[in-house]
């Protein structure tokens, strides 16, 4: 396989390798970086694969290859897959050829650990003996934010600043956000998800402030986030083949939408992936753009799944680059909108159902797979994918089954720990003075 090169959506001008588009997040035209070419994997590529470090190697090798990530891509796999990310067969009547994704058994209990723990190796490893520290701003909706926080904390060389909406997120996930330290930094913004995320990009592209810094960014507009997201993809994918000769369904709640691009771009790859569905929350945008063809960004609307609550999905960019027609990206996905009360019901069914726990986010999933047309359902094999443990969003989901959710030992372990946030306005000049 060529070596792959990364240009911006925005323009093929400048072209650059995997280790310089991470480092940077964004690039100069404040476009996302996306690889001019895909590979195209065979099945006996991920022969003798056994864990998902194995399959994380095999699939990110030529993405970074040429890359100073070359060298270090084991040791940085290793390191980042080093938690389980179990199938689960989830079997009824109803459910015969259903499993679940379980994406939330890293150290904060949620599916973004996997890409902040490979970008943080990588970045660490790019950084090399740099003299002036690297600035991560991340722009969070509730679990980006921590699981970010807990990848880069101690790291040498490297600096984080993570931006949430006051009053948006859960007491839990705010926790997390807050009670780190050192060389991270919380601020909570007056505004939603969305004025988080314009003003990282507006710092991105302030020029007195890169001037004297630094700055990079690890929301999934960093493709560092992408390349290992689309790893459990691939490892789920070649697992279900292997044992059924079919490619699997997936059905994946989604906000920003980097999660799910990362299985688009497994399939483009050659994985052998089937339907990719998106279940949104109450913001529309998505759905709304699939079935009328018209992109209207607007403002979040705040939901029981917080950390899906964006009105302008970043990634769509790269979508809409990938597929430049429209009815080029319905065949590549669908999506379907669920409301509160929705998930709510789905939190309480399933639970007697199967005896399952979910969080909002995986209820989405879950309500969008029972929606499906019973022949779709039989004939097909799902797999739906649950984001985060439900401890995470224990005052909705403990209300609704009736009894405690039980708290992973790493995530109590956060909870305990003394917090503090800056809080600031959602404007440029409010930030100013952090960075002088």
């Amino acid at each position: 396989m060529t070596n792959i090169s990364y240009c911006s959506t925005r323009g093929h001008n400048e072209q650059v390798d995997a280790a310089i588009a991470i480092a940077r997040g964004l690039a100069p035209d404040g476009g996302l970086y996306v690889p001019l070419t895909f590979p195209e994997f065979a099945h006996s590529d991920f022969a003798g694969c056994e864990t998902i470090a194995d399959t994380a190697f095999a699939l990110v090798r030529p993405f970074v290859e040429g890359s100073v990530l070359t060298e270090d891509l084991r040791a940085i796999c290793n390191e980042a897959f080093n938690f389980p990310i179990p199938l689960v067969p989830l079997i009824d009547a109803d459910a015969s050829r259903l499993s679940m994704l379980e994406l939330f058994h890293g150290p904060t209990a949620a599916f973004k650990d996997v890409g902040a723990r490979f970008l943080a190796a990588c970045m660490e490893r790019i950084e090399g003996e740099s003299n002036q520290p690297l600035k991560i701003l991340v722009a969070t909706s509730g679990d980006t934010g921590g699981a970010v926080a807990a990848a880069f904390h101690g790291r040498r060389r490297v600096e984080v600043d993570v931006f949430y909406p006051a009053g948006q997120v859960s007491a839990r996930q705010e926790q997390q956000l807050t009670c780190w330290g050192d060389n991270v930094r919380a601020f909570r913004v007056s505004g939603r998800f969305d004025d988080c995320q314009r003003l990282v990009k507006e710092v991105f592209q302030d020029n007195d402030l890169n001037e004297r810094h630094r700055f990079s960014s690890a929301n999934s507009i960093n493709l560092g986030r992408l390349l290992p997201q689309m790893v459990y993809y691939a490892h789920t994918a070649m697992t279900a083949w292997n044992a059924t000769g079919e490619a699997p369904d997936f059905i994946i709640p989604t906000g920003n939408l980097g999660n799910a691009l990362a299985c688009v771009w497994a399939r483009r790859a050659g994985l052998p992936i089937g339907e990719i569905v998106l279940a949104t929350n109450a913001n529309r945008t998505i759905p709304d753009y699939l079935d009328d063809g018209a992109w209207r960004p607007r403002d979040s609307i705040s939901t029981l799944a917080s950390a899906m609550d964006v009105g302008n999905p970043s990634n769509m960019e790269r979508l809409r680059g990938l597929y430049p027609d429209l009815d080029e990206i319905r065949d590549q996905v669908s999506a379907h909108a669920v409301t509160d009360a929705q998930i709510a019901q789905q939190i309480k069914k399933d639970f007697k159902r199967f005896g399952q726990i979910w969080c909002p986010h995986t209820a989405t999933a879950m309500f969008v797979y029972d929606q499906l047309p019973a022949t779709r359902l039989t004939q097909r094999y799902w797999i739906a994918v649950a984001t985060a443990h439900p401890a995470k969003f224990d005052t909705i989901v403990e209300p609704l089954i009736g009894q405690s959710v039980p708290v992973p030992t790493a995530l109590e372990r956060l909870l305990h720990l003394p917090s503090q946030a800056h809080d600031v306005a959602a404007q440029l000049a409010a930030l100013r003075p952090y960075y002088t």
